[in-house]
C-alpha cells in the first residue's frame, strides 16, 4: 500500500509539473506554442543541423503549425519567437524601453559577460561610438588601400597551394585569444606608438584617458567580438559568395565586367582601389545585399521583455526571451519571389542603408551592426580582386551546415590561379 501511495503522489506530482511548465503564468494571452519537457524544453530539436540554406526546420515546422509568433523553452529559458516582420520592427524601435539585448548564458561565457551585445544605456551607447569611429566612413577611406592589400596578398598566397578551403573549421578558444589579446595590449602599452595605427592604439588612448569609462576588461571582451565578427561574418559570407559565382554564371560575368570597366577607366590599370570606384559598384551591392540575404549571417537576434507587453492579439511576459528569426524574414515567398534562388538582380534600383522590416542581415534598431559597412567593404574589395585577377576551379564542393545558431560553410575547396591576359 505505501508504494501505491508513493506512485500515485510520485504521478501526481508530474502531472502537476507537466501542467504548470506546459501552461505558463500569463496576465493575457500567449502566443500558441510547445514548451517541451520541464527544464529541457526544445532545446534538442532547436539545435539540429541544417544543410540546407531554408528556414531551419525546428522554426519553419513550428511556422506552420502556430503561426509567425509563438512559444517555445531553450536552455532553461521561456522564449517568443518571431518570424514576423512588424513584430521584429516593434522589438528593435522599443530597444531599451520595453526591450533590451540579452544571450544566452553559453553567448556571454563565449565572447564575455562585458561584451558589447550584454552592455546597455549609456555604457553601450559609449562603446558604440568608440567603434563607429573606427569603421566610420572616413575611417573606412583611409583602410581601403590597406584592406586591397591583404585582399591580394591572400590571394597571391592561396594561388600557390594545391587547394584553398575557403572557411576553414576552427575553433577559437576563448581563454588562448584572450590571453593573447592581452599580451599583445601589454607590449602596445611598454612600447606605445606616436600616432595610431590600429584598434590597439585607439584602446590604449582611451585606457589612458582621464574622464574614460572604458576598463581593460571590457577592451578586451570588446576586442575579441570584433576579432570573431570580422573573421566569422566576412569568411562565411565571401565563402557563400564564391559558390553564388560558380553556380550562376551570369552573374560572375556581370560582376567580372563591373569590375574590368572599373580598371579600364583609370590613368594606369596598376592604380589601387579609390573610394569613388567602391561607390559605383552597382552591380557588386546587388550582389552583396544578395548574399548575405541568403547567408543569414546573424541567424538568430536575442531580445528580453523589460515589462507586459501586448502586441496584436497576444501578451509577451515581462522576463521572457524573445529570439526574431532574421532568415523567416529573408526567406518569406510574399516579399523575396523563389526567396531560395540566389538572385542579385532583384536589388535592382533598391539602395539599403540600414535595416528595414524584411531584411535585417546586420541586425535592427539602436543595436544595427556598426561593422556593417566594414564587412561590404570587404566583401568588395575581395571582389574585385578576385574576378579581375584570378581564375578558380572547385575541387570539394562541401555543405553548408547551420543551426539555428550556428553556420559554416563545410569542406568547400577551390584551386585559384592566376588570370592570364
Amino acid at each position: 500500500m505505501l508504494s501505491l501511495g508513493i506512485y500515485i503522489i510520485g504521478s501526481l506530482l508530474v502531472i502537476v509539473i507537466l501542467h504548470y511548465w506546459r501552461n505558463p503564468k500569463c496576465n493575457g494571452k500567449l502566443p500558441p506554442g510547445s514548451m517541451g519537457w520541464p527544464l529541457l524544453g526544445e532545446t534538442i530539436p532547436f539545435f539540429a543541423p541544417n544543410t540546407s540554406l531554408d528556414i531551419p526546420p525546428f522554426v519553419k515546422e513550428r511556422m506552420q503549425r502556430y503561426g509567425p509568433i509563438f512559444r517555445t523553452s531553450l536552455v532553461g529559458r521561456l522564449v517568443i519567437v518571431s518570424t514576423d516582420p512588424d513584430f521584429n520592427y516593434f522589438i528593435f524601435q522599443q530597444e531599451g524601453k520595453l526591450f533590451q539585448s540579452w544571450y544566452p548564458y553559453t553567448f556571454t561565457e563565449i565572447f564575455g559577460r562585458q561584451n558589447v551585445g550584454s552592455l546597455h544605456g549609456f555604457m553601450y551607447k559609449y562603446l558604440k561610438n568608440m567603434v563607429l569611429n573606427l569603421f566610420g566612413p572616413e575611417s573606412l577611406k583611409n583602410m581601403l588601400p590597406e584592406i586591397e592589400k591583404i585582399a591580394n596578398n591572400n590571394l597571391k598566397r592561396w594561388s600557390r597551394q594545391t587547394s584553398v578551403e575557403m572557411k576553414e573549421a576552427s575553433a577559437k578558444g576563448r581563454k588562448k585569444i584572450m590571453k593573447m589579446l592581452k599580451r599583445m595590449l601589454e607590449e602596445r602599452k611598454s612600447q606605445p606608438r606616436k600616432e595610431q595605427s590600429d584598434f590597439f592604439d585607439y584602446v590604449l588612448e582611451e585606457l589612458q584617458s582621464k574622464d574614460t569609462i572604458l576598463t581593460e576588461a571590457i577592451a578586451l571582451d570588446l576586442m575579441f567580438v570584433l576579432l570573431f565578427a570580422s573573421f566569422e561574418t566576412t569568411s562565411l559570407a565571401i565563402t557563400l559568395a564564391i559558390k553564388f559565382l560558380h553556380q550562376h554564371p551570369k552573374a560572375l560575368k556581370e560582376l567580372t565586367e563591373e569590375h574590368e570597366a572599373i580598371i579600364r577607366k583609370r590613368e594606369s590599370a596598376s592604380n589601387g582601389l579609390t573610394w569613388q570606384e567602391y561607390k559605383s559598384m552597382k552591380f557588386t551591392f546587388q550582389f552583396i545585399n544578395e548574399t548575405v540575404r541568403l547567408a543569414n549571417i546573424a541567424p538568430v537576434i536575442f531580445r528580453k521583455a523589460l515589462k507586459d507587453i501586448n502586441f496584436k492579439e497576444y501578451t509577451i511576459p515581462a522576463g521572457w526571451a524573445v529570439m526574431v528569426s532574421p532568415p523567416a524574414v529573408h526567406l518569406n515567398p510574399t516579399k523575396y519571389e523563389d526567396p531560395l534562388q540566389f538572385n542579385p538582380w532583384r536589388w535592382e534600383g533598391i539602395e539599403i542603408n540600414g535595416a528595414s522590416r524584411n531584411f535585417m542581415a546586420f541586425g535592427g534598431g539602436m543595436r544595427f551592426c556598426v561593422g556593417a559597412d566594414f564587412v561590404k567593404v570587404q566583401m568588395a574589395v575581395f571582389l574585385h580582386c578576385f574576378v579581375t585577377k584570378y581564375k578558380w576551379e572547385t575541387i570539394k564542393g562541401g555543405d553548408i551546415v547551420r543551426t539555428p545558431g550556428l553556420q559554416f560553410p563545410k569542406g568547400y575547396h577551390i584551386k585559384i590561379s592566376q588570370k592570364e591576359y
